[in-house]
């Protein structure tokens, strides 16, 4: 039987443990399932409620900071110095599993020794809200490439994971080390890259993974802000697997070009989309121009998007909402949007 180690972090989400532990132990029958809660000293019961559930459970082992070691040293703690079983997964406190989830991303695991680690589709529920009716029958697995799956993200400029989802090698973790302290909004998806470019990369078909809950505290890149500052962190995040993984990847100049090209297009299309909704008050459209230069010193204006943006500030953003049906890239976006939407759900990517 595999084993499989579960590291929960947790700041003030006591209140959520008891659910997010239940789903680790009781819902994932045919693997051996160990739990370690890190509390990193939160001002609320959490210590005490994990003292609790560890008090009624052999399998939970409790660790408690005296102060606040931040998200990345917990998860670290965890995954390096703790994680001991065949396969580790990094699970938020107000997080929970879909029943299985262990035992088919461990079959995956099992069967495939040259995949890494491997993920499944999450399901999104708001705060508050009710669980959604999860899927729990597998209809297969695939195993893609790992340098395959690794260039989709620079081409793409954006990963296909939430987090709660992921089951990973341990030995693959310890061999690719830690969360980077120096990317503190998006260690995930620089993780993902760095274990793709070692070993291939897996995804369960069919069946729902995990819960990942929507609420103030991961909503704040959806806005208008912040999504310059998640646009940034992402190019934080491509260069660092450059530096890193180097010596693994031979085109490395070529993906850099790939990941910059796809990240101004982004900006870009978040400038003009704002003159489609009537954001542009609201929307930094000139930081997210800048930003797109940083990306393309001397190229970015002959991005399509650009030329759209360009388009929109003639027409000016008060006549452009009511002129969006009518504007060709505007239509174009939602059927972009429509499909890759269509490609996540059947393949992940």
């Amino acid at each position: 039987m595999s084993t499989v180690s579960v590291v929960i972090p947790c700041y003030k989400y006591g209140h959520f443990l008891a659910d997010c532990v239940k789903s680790v132990l009781d819902e994932q029958e045919g693997v051996d399932v160990r739990v370690l809660i890190i509390d990193d000293a939160s001002p609320d019961d959490s210590a005490s409620v994990a003292r609790a559930l560890a008090a009624g459970d052999p399998r939970i082992e409790v660790r408690v900071h005296e102060t606040n070691q931040g998200h990345i040293a917990t998860y670290n703690e965890g995954l390096l110095e703790w994680a001991d079983g065949d396969y580790v997964a990094l699970l938020s406190a107000d997080d929970r599993l879909v029943r299985g989830a262990l035992v088919r991303a461990a079959a995956l695991l099992d069967a495939h020794p040259e995949a890494g680690f491997c993920y499944g589709r999450p399901l999104r529920f708001r705060h508050g809200g009710p669980l959604p009716a999860a899927r729990t029958r597998t209809t297969g697995s695939v195993v893609y490439p790992g340098r395959w799956w690794l260039e989709r993200r620079f081409r793409e400029g954006t990963g296909c994971i939430t987090s709660p989802e992921v089951v990973v090698r341990t030995s693959l973790q310890r061999k690719v080390g830690g969360y980077d302290p120096q990317l503190p909004h998006a260690g995930d998806i620089e993780m993902w890259m760095r274990l793709a470019a070692h070993a291939d990369v897996g995804y369960v078909r069919g069946a729902d993974q995990a819960f990942y809950r929507v609420h103030g505290t991961n909503m704040s890149t959806t806005e208008f802000g912040g999504q310059l500052d998640d646009l940034r962190q992402r190019l934080v995040a491509f260069d660092s697997v450059l530096d890193k993984c180097a010596g693994l990847l031979p085109e490395a100049d070529r993906l850099a070009v790939a990941a910059r090209t796809r990240l101004a297009r982004y900006a870009l299309r978040r400038a003009y989309r704002a003159y489609d909704r009537g954001r542009t008050a609201v929307v930094p459209v000139d930081e997210l121009v800048e930003f797109a230069a940083e990306c393309l010193p001397g190229g970015y204006a002959s991005l399509g998007e650009y030329r759209a943006l360009r388009r929109r500030r003639r027409i000016g953003a008060r006549a452009m909402p009511y002129l969006q049906p009518l504007v060709l890239s505007a239509v174009a976006d939602r059927g972009r949007e429509w499909l890759w939407w269509q490609s996540w759900k059947r393949r992940g990517i």
